[in-house]
């Protein structure tokens, strides 16, 4: 790893604070340093592009402008405004700490990174993010921009992808971040991260920090940062039932914990749960899946249905760590079916406009519609 000194770390602070002042984006939460503003749009733009955050951030502001107005908030209309945002504990998250700030803090934001990761859903990063913007405190926001952007400018061989890594990175930017202008250097870092030191085909040639960017001038940036691969996302088929009647269908209610908790759902069934306990497996056929489905809707919710594929491709959803693979099933309603032991409800096709999906049904929905 490359070290600076002192003189170094001044003449870097004045070309990208310069470059920043001139050609730093205009993003609607960086209108001022209000502490909310920051924490959203940094919650917001978690896995998610600029671009796309943008509308969800402005009309996110216009229903809840304050976080006395999002701690009380309809927990249906929260999960409307996030609907496509993903990710949907992150939305929960921050209605957890704005009920934190208004009930424990008396609506007064603390000030510092140590105090704000005391919040729910806010770690070293936007604790980071929100202090040094909003309250100007010298503290580093380590983003996969910030890695990747020191990582190249000081040749850093750590693992970006182990835990550890991220305090060597905290100690390194702690000893370049300006005390008079944190904020705009941690903001400069992430536009010049997504700008001309991206991930792939990187205009380092133009950067407005090409003199320090020590792996560029090696012709090596393309090694950094070094990071491992994670693990390929399991993938797990499912079925998916589609029991209609008319414009209404049976939806589920997911368990309040869990992946996709508290989102109604069409039902959903592994394809492992029928196979379990059977000798061979492998052996059963597609006509006897179908069998054991039934079975398995009737012993487990008292449904009794005569289910058929719909035809077309399967729905594909990819979370962290899963893949979904569904196979949707067709059912109708047959007017004398016993709900008594089913976790959900009819639900009309107008009450999807209403109620927020997450994306995987989204995707459900889209293929069940009526046309």
């Amino acid at each position: 790893m490359i070290t600076w000194s002192p003189s170094k770390i001044k003449a870097f602070q004045k070309a990208l604070l310069t470059w920043y002042d001139t050609d730093g984006r205009d993003l609607p939460w960086r209108r001022d340093h209000d502490p909310y503003h920051v924490w959203v749009s940094e919650i917001m733009l978690q896995q998610t592009q600029v671009n796309t955050v943008i509308p969800y951030y402005n009309r996110f502001m216009d229903w809840f402008p304050t976080v006395t107005d999002l701690a009380d908030a309809p927990e249906e209309r929260l999960m409307k405004a996030w609907e496509g945002l993903g990710y949907y504990s992150r939305a929960r998250n921050l209605q957890k700490a704005a009920k934190q700030v208004v009930e424990d803090f008396n609506g007064k934001w603390p000030r510092t990174a140590e105090e704000l990761l005391d919040l729910a859903g806010i770690g070293p990063y936007t604790a980071g993010a929100i202090a040094s913007i909003a309250f100007g405190e010298p503290v580093p926001a380590v983003d996969g921009n910030a890695f990747r952007v020191f990582s190249r400018l000081l040749e850093i061989d750590d693992d970006i992808a182990k835990t550890q890594t991220r305090q060597v990175f905290e100690q390194v930017i702690g000893t370049i971040i300006p005390t008079d202008r944190p904020g705009d250097f941690n903001q400069a870092i992430m536009d010049l991260g997504s700008s001309y030191m991206t991930a792939k085909n990187p205009d380092s040639e133009n950067s407005p920090v090409k003199a320090f960017d020590q792996a560029y001038l090696d012709g090596v940036e393309d090694q950094y940062p070094v990071k491992t691969k994670k693990p390929r996302p399991v993938q797990i088929p499912y079925f998916g039932l589609v029991i209609h009647a008319d414009d209404r269908y049976l939806m589920e209610k997911r368990p309040s914990t869990g992946l996709l908790a508290n989102f109604w759902t069409f039902p959903l069934v592994k394809r492992e749960t029928l196979l379990t306990g059977l000798e061979h497996p492998e052996t059963v056929t597609d006509e006897e899946l179908v069998t054991l489905l039934e079975h398995e809707v009737a012993e487990t919710d008292g449904l009794k249905l005569h289910l058929t594929p719909r035809s077309g491709k399967q729905v594909t959803h990819t979370f962290t760590h899963q893949k979904w693979l569904i196979t949707l099933m067709d059912a109708e309603w047959s007017g004398d079916l016993d709900l008594s032991y089913f976790p959900g409800e009819w639900l009309t096709a107008s009450d999807f406009e209403r109620l927020a999906l997450p994306k995987v049904q989204d995707k459900m929905w889209q293929r069940v519609r009526p046309k």
